[in-house]
């Protein structure tokens, strides 16, 4: 039976590097590979684009109109890659996992864990309930712990308030990855 994994991790992790290889492996072997992303991610428009220059184009966007599962049951594949998942919908995520134990097709879910308050999204949450599999990827704090949290940072200042989701293509938003003492330092105003 395949499964829904769930690669989580910080921003600059290399989730879409992960990503790009897995599908390069795919076809590599001769492999029909989907590669999708939530259409709330305009970040490299119909690319995923990875912090290190490497890139690909995505097949479609995930849209609230498109049933997962009903697309995949005519459209004959032997991978799903989702990049920027924890933009994804409850609905989508189990659809997604309707489609590993309906279809016996495997898919690989690639995402932020929390947001930049240290909130779960609400794709993530429902991929931790369902994965049949999760993976963390690390990467560090400037600091040199292990990074945890995702910081957003406007025109160079550490923000606590907003919308949960602002893409960062935008000049004045960065996010970066912190470890927890660091999250807490930029917090509390230290």
């Amino acid at each position: 039976m395949a499964k829904l994994y769930f690669r989580y991790g910080t921003m600059n992790c290399g989730k879409s590097v992960a990503l790009i290889q897995v599908a390069h492996n795919y076809e590599e072997n001769n492999k029909n590979v989907y590669v999708l992303k939530p259409d709330i991610d305009t970040k490299g428009k119909n690319y995923i684009e990875s912090r290190i220059g490497l890139k690909r184009k995505i097949d479609f966007y995930i849209t609230d109109k498109i049933n997962l599962l009903n697309y995949f049951r005519s459209h004959i594949t032997d991978c799903i890659l989702v990049d920027e998942s924890q933009f994804l919908s409850k609905e989508q995520v189990n659809q997604l996992w309707n489609i590993t134990k309906i279809l016996n097709i495997p898919v690989i879910c690639y995402g932020l864990r929390t947001d930049f308050k240290g909130n779960l999204f609400e794709g993530s949450s429902e991929l931790f309930s369902k994965a049949d599999e999760i993976d963390e990827l690390y990467t560090i704090c400037s600091c040199g712990k292990l990074a945890k949290f995702n910081g957003r940072f406007v025109n160079n200042a550490f923000i606590q308030f907003g919308e949960q989701v602002v893409i960062d293509e935008k000049s004045t938003v960065k996010y970066v990855p912190l470890c927890g003492s660091c999250f807490l330092k930029y917090k509390n105003g230290n």
